[in-house]
């Protein structure tokens, strides 16, 4: 989808989920100020039992100069204009139907309605305010000449992420990094964002957590409230002297809505997250604080009559006996038995960082898995898989195992990393600067697929883990018995193929 595929239509009626929050409200605006400046006659609208009260969301109205209309169906009619609802989809429980011949859907919840043709919905990003800036930013729009529209992108993306605690796609990150926002609007909604009858709802909750003494993790149910608040909530948990982990969760008309926090190096909250939202929702965040969204018609459809508490709890004490821990610098991999596999000669991507950097830069190389931070170093290299998989190596190891050459890398991957520079906050895309190479000699290794997930410190990093699922492969390189990693098992063959020993 691109905004350009709607210069057809000459009336366009852009629509909130009922009882709106920033997220929507933001990507309503932001649609309806881009086609106002292409000259289409344009609405924004909600509707639903409720009128917006929330006090941070009616400062955010008055000091952005929001232009949203509240309107039941008998209001409105729509024959020839285009409807395009925003953070929800059309025709599903969060959102009053209003009847259109002509629908679209931007969206970044779970898919709940499969019937609309143009739709997109793209569940892996922390807010439909991100999907808005990416559209915005194709279409060439200048955000920087509408102070006000990004700063409600921006707290749109913020109060989605639990002000940022729960943001793991690196769009979500690009957006937020790169918008010019007004900082003064940001702290006087961040500061108006707690009702007193909110304060007694985290009080109550808190009250009744419950408290798992075997893996040091607490549940606690609240009730229907702002998300901010499990994220207050959470905070609150986790500072428990025997909480290692904590997730709150609430339920509301569409789902169930949750967060996360971890305290300990072997549990990342982002993953945590994951696990719990499975297939019926989608989680993430940071290695601390996360969180996630289960739909509600796909949880009742795969735990029909499935109390919640205990659905939450089953998957936390599934994901604590689902595990293996290996830390590479002290383990030894027992390789009898296990196969041993050449590495392909194809051509990969490599940079290197003081090429274009000061030696000593802290910097942020952000990939699809997540943000490494780090220091330019003389001796590093970032190398760059076939599928845009971003690790870490010095010039010592790319000097034993590769070569460099003419060959361009395909950069035909889902986010093309880039680095971006904590002195100045400049971001670099790593396309600019990366080289081809191809192995040089054989890169020889011994693997074998995973039969239970494990979770590996690395060598080169002792607190962060990789992370295998079931039928990844556990690698080890047959010259370094310490250099133990994980391979995805759609890249492995790709990558590898099996050989005699060398």
């Amino acid at each position: 989808m691109q905004l350009q595929d709607f210069d057809q239509y000459e009336n366009i009626c852009i629509q909130c989920h009922d009882n709106p929050d920033a997220d929507t409200i933001a990507s309503g605006y932001a649609l309806y100020t881009y086609f106002k400046e292409n000259g289409k006659q344009v609405r924004l609208i909600y509707s639903g039992r409720f009128q917006i009260q929330k006090s941070n969301l009616i400062l955010m109205l008055e000091r952005l100069f929001i232009p949203i209309e509240y309107v039941t169906p008998a209001d409105i009619t729509l024959t020839d204009e285009l409807l395009i609802t925003v953070d929800c989809q059309y025709s599903a429980g969060n959102v009053t139907l209003i009847p259109a011949e002509h629908v679209a859907v931007i969206d970044h919840h779970q898919i709940e309605i499969e019937s609309i043709d143009n739709a997109l919905i793209m569940s892996n990003f922390g807010s439909c305010s991100t999907i808005i800036w990416q559209l915005l930013t194709e279409a060439g729009f200048d955000l920087s000449s509408h102070p006000n529209v990004s700063t409600a992108l921006y707290y749109g993306l913020f109060t989605d992420t639990l002000q940022f605690a729960e943001i793991y796609n690196p769009a979500d990150k690009d957006m937020r990094d790169s918008l010019h926002f007004t900082q003064s609007i940001i702290s006087l909604l961040r500061n108006s964002n707690l009702s007193a009858k909110e304060l007694e709802i985290a009080g109550i909750a808190m009250i009744r957590a419950i408290h798992n003494d075997a893996n040091r993790y607490s549940l606690i149910k609240a009730q229907p409230c702002d998300p901010n608040i499990l994220g207050l909530i959470s905070d609150m948990c986790i500072q428990v002297d025997d909480v290692d982990m904590c997730v709150v969760y609430n339920e509301l008309d569409d789902g169930i809505k949750f967060s996360v926090r971890s305290c300990v190096k072997e549990t990342k909250a982002s993953d945590l997250a994951v696990y719990l939202a499975n297939s019926i929702g989608s989680g993430g965040g940071h290695l601390e604080k996360a969180g996630g969204f289960i739909s509600r018609r796909k949880y009742e459809k795969a735990h029909p009559g499935y109390h919640t508490e205990a659905y939450f709890s089953e998957r936390i004490q599934q994901y604590c006996y689902s595990f293996d821990i290996i830390h590479a610098k002290t383990y030894d991999l027992d390789t009898t038995g296990m196969p041993c596999y050449k590495k392909r000669h194809l051509p990969i991507g490599y940079v290197i960082p003081e090429e274009f950097l000061a030696i000593g830069t802290p910097i942020t190389v952000r990939t699809l898995e997540g943000d490494i931070d780090t220091l330019v170093t003389k001796d590093m290299v970032i190398m760059i898989g076939i599928q845009g998989e971003v690790y870490p190596s010095t010039k010592e190891k790319f000097a034993r195992s590769y070569t460099a050459c003419d060959i361009p890398y395909n950069f035909n991957v889902p986010y093309k990393p880039t680095i971006k520079n904590l002195i100045d906050g400049s971001i670099l895309s790593l396309e600019r600067y990366v080289k081809s190479c191809i192995s040089s000699g054989d890169t020889y290794i011994y693997a074998q697929p995973l039969q239970k997930s494990v979770k590996v410190f690395t060598e080169w990093d002792a607190d962060k883990y990789m992370l295998g699922h079931i039928d990844d492969y556990i690698a080890v390189r047959s010259d370094d018995p310490h250099d133990i990693y994980i391979i995805e098992k759609n890249i492995f063959y790709t990558t590898y193929e099996e050989c005699k020993e060398p």
